[in-house]
C-alpha cells in the first residue's frame, strides 16, 4: 500500500449476485469471476462504463428487512452484499479489494426511474440512497464469505472532470458537436481523467438533474458545460447552474470575461456563472469551440489550486 493511502472499514461478503438479462431479478452464485473493465462474468449490467458493480450493505438491508420489507439477496439489482461496511457513507474513489479483485467507487447512489415492488410495499427503496456502483480495477475471484478491505482515496489522484455541451440542434443529432471534444481534449491535456461527456437540449431541469447527479453521487472535482450562455430566451445554462449551487466563485466566471474582452467586445454580452456545489466546481463556457479553449485557458491553471483547496491538500495562503 503507497504511504499516502488509508486503509478503511472492514467488511465480509455475505452475497454475490447476478442476472443473465437487465430487467430480471438477480441470483445469488458462490463465487464471481470480476473481469477487468466491465463488471462480473455472466452479469448482465457489465460493461465499459462506470456502473460495473453495484454494491449494499448487508447491515442497511438487515435494518430494512426488521422493518418488515422481507427481500432476498439481490431483490435490490445488487451484485455484492456485504456485511460491516456503510458503503453511502464513503467518497467515491475508495477502493474495495476482496478476493483477487479490486473495485474503485464511482458512484453513490441511483435515480430510481421506477417504483419497484418493494417500494409499493415499504414506500421507500433503500438502493437510491444505500447502494453505490463501482468498476473492476483488477480482475479476479471473490467468494462469499471473503474479507473485503477498504481503501481511501489518495488527495493527491487526478482531477475527474465531466463535460456537458447545451444544444437543441446537438441533442437532436442535427449538430456536430465540436466544442464538448474541445473541452474534453484540453482538460485531458491538463491531467484531468473526464468521466464523463453529455449533450443535452436547452432544458434548464435536465442540466439541473445532471449537475446534481456529478457533484452529489460521482463528486467529480469539476464540471464545465458549453453553450446556453446568451441573450435567447432557451439560454438558461447560467439560471440552472445558480440553482443547485451551494456557493458562488464569481472571480472564474469574471477571468473568462475580462480575458474575453481583450479578444471581442461581445464577451460583455456572456453570462456564464461560475458556482460550488459541495466539492465540486461548475464553469459556465460559451459555446464556440474556440471561446472553449480560450476560456479554459485563461482559468485551467489558478483553477488547480482552488480544486486542491476544495480537497483539503492545498492551504488557502500563498506562498
Amino acid at each position: 500500500m503507497d504511504e499516502k493511502e488509508r486503509k478503511g472499514p472492514v467488511g465480509v461478503v455475505r452475497a454475490i449476485c447476478i442476472s443473465s438479462r437487465k430487467g430480471t431479478e438477480k441470483h445469488s452464485i458462490e463465487e464471481g469471476c470480476f473481469l477487468e473493465n466491465f463488471g462480473i462474468k455472466g452479469d448482465a449490467h457489465g460493461g465499459k462504463w462506470h456502473r460495473q458493480v453495484s454494491l449494499l450493505s448487508y447491515d442497511k438491508i438487515k435494518e430494512f428487512n426488521d422493518r418488515g420489507a422481507g427481500v432476498e439477496d439481490g431483490a435490490f439489482g445488487e451484485n455484492l452484499v456485504v456485511e460491516g461496511i456503510d458503503f453511502s457513507s464513503l467518497p467515491v474513489g475508495t477502493r474495495f479489494c476482496a478476493g483477487d479483485a479490486v473495485l474503485e467507487m464511482t458512484q453513490i447512489g441511483k435515480e430510481c426511474h421506477s417504483h419497484c415492488a418493494i417500494f409499493h410495499k415499504m414506500g421507500e427503496c433503500i438502493m437510491p440512497r444505500e447502494g453505490v456502483f463501482a468498476r473492476v480495477l483488477k480482475g479476479g475471484r471473490i467468494r462469499s464469505g471473503d474479507t473485503m478491505e477498504t481503501i481511501f482515496p489518495s488527495k493527491d489522484r487526478p482531477f475527474q472532470a465531466a463535460v456537458i455541451t447545451l444544444s437543441d440542434k446537438g441533442a437532436r443529432g442535427e449538430r456536430t458537436d465540436e466544442s464538448g471534444p474541445a473541452a474534453k481534449e484540453m482538460l485531458e491535456q491538463a491531467g484531468y481523467e473526464v468521466a464523463e461527456t453529455l449533450i443535452l437540449p436547452d432544458d434548464p431541469e435536465m442540466l439541473k438533474t445532471q449537475l446534481i447527479r456529478l457533484a452529489d453521487a460521482r463528486q467529480l472535482d469539476l464540471v464545465v458545460t458549453s453553450g446556453g450562455t446568451g441573450f435567447s430566451l432557451r439560454d438558461q445554462t447560467p439560471e440552472a447552474t445558480l440553482a443547485v449551487a451551494d456557493r458562488i466563485a464569481p472571480g472564474i466566471a469574471e477571468a473568462i470575461r475580462c480575458k474575453s474582452m481583450e479578444v471581442t467586445n461581445r464577451a460583455m454580452l456572456g453570462r456564464g456563472v461560475s458556482v460550488i456545489r459541495k466539492g465540486t466546481v461548475i464553469v459556465n463556457l460559451p459555446g464556440s469551440p474556440k471561446a472553449v479553449r480560450e476560456s479554459l485557458g485563461y482559468i485551467l491553471d489558478p483553477l488547480d489550486h482552488g480544486i486542491r483547496i476544495l480537497r483539503g491538500s492545498a492551504s488557502e495562503c500563498a506562498r
